[in-house]
């Protein structure tokens, strides 16, 4: 039986950002979603983000998953490179940069891509387990137990340590899970989950129409005052 995925992805501005400087994509024909959350001001952060999307958008799936996986890290690099060159070029040396997370589903596994702080959640069962690993100052305290997962999410985390444009060489984190039908996936930027408890996240998306979970988990960060953009992806592996 062919595998199939649902997907649904939506940006929003958010409440007291006068600028998306977010970007999101979903190709679940080939397996591939991503969420990129600029940073470096409206017109920067926004081209990150952008160029980040776009180029995957172009990525062409190879024969083996894992050579699809490097083509994707290759990609990101490259952009990672071009931004290096816009800043110097056009920004007086300014970073320009956005954090990325992707994931990629093959035969049975997936695999997490990412810089930053934007999220990979998995749904199994009812139970809400988070892929990826943030990548800012307070991770640290939190990995070892010096601070609860409330403070970490409420403190002020804006800078990251890694980004794509961040840095003149680009390291990504790699996390390979295994896929089972029925496992619901998000794909978020830090606009949600600094403003919707895991809790919450977890009901919502377990709805059965996905375009429905998107848009309440935007709608709910919304009523919460949503002081950043807000970038939601959610895919699911049929049944």
């Amino acid at each position: 039986m062919p595998v199939r995925w649902q997907s649904a992805a939506q940006s929003h501005r958010g409440a007291c950002r006068k600028h998306n400087e977010d970007a999101v994509l979903a190709r679940p024909d080939v397996g591939l979603w991503a969420v990129a959350d600029g940073m470096g001001g409206h017109e920067a952060g926004e081209i990150a983000s952008q160029r980040i999307t776009n180029a995957l958008a172009e990525v062409t799936p190879a024969e083996l998953f894992s050579d699809t996986v490097d083509r994707v890290d290759d990609t990101l690099d490259e952009v990672n490179d071009g931004l290096r060159w816009y800043a110097d070029e056009h920004c007086e040396g300014r970073i320009v940069g956005s954090t990325v997370v992707t994931m990629l589903a093959g035969d049975g596994v997936g695999v997490a891509l990412w810089a930053g702080d934007s999220r990979l959640y998995r749904l199994r069962d009812s139970e809400l387990c988070q892929i990826t690993r943030d990548h800012n100052p307070i991770a640290d305290l939190l990995d070892d137990g010096l601070v609860s997962e409330k403070t970490a999410v409420e403190s002020d985390t804006n800078i990251v340590t890694r980004a794509v444009g961040g840095q003149l060489e680009l390291f990504l984190d790699v996390a390979v899970f295994d896929l089972e039908r029925g496992d619901t996936f998000l794909l978020c930027s830090d606009g949600l989950y600094r403003e919707v408890g895991a809790e919450e996240i977890g009901d919502l998306m377990s709805r059965e129409s996905l375009t429905q979970g998107v848009m309440e988990l935007i709608d709910l960060s919304l009523q919460r005052g949503a002081r950043d953009n807000v970038s939601v992806v959610l895919s699911r592996l049929e049944i």
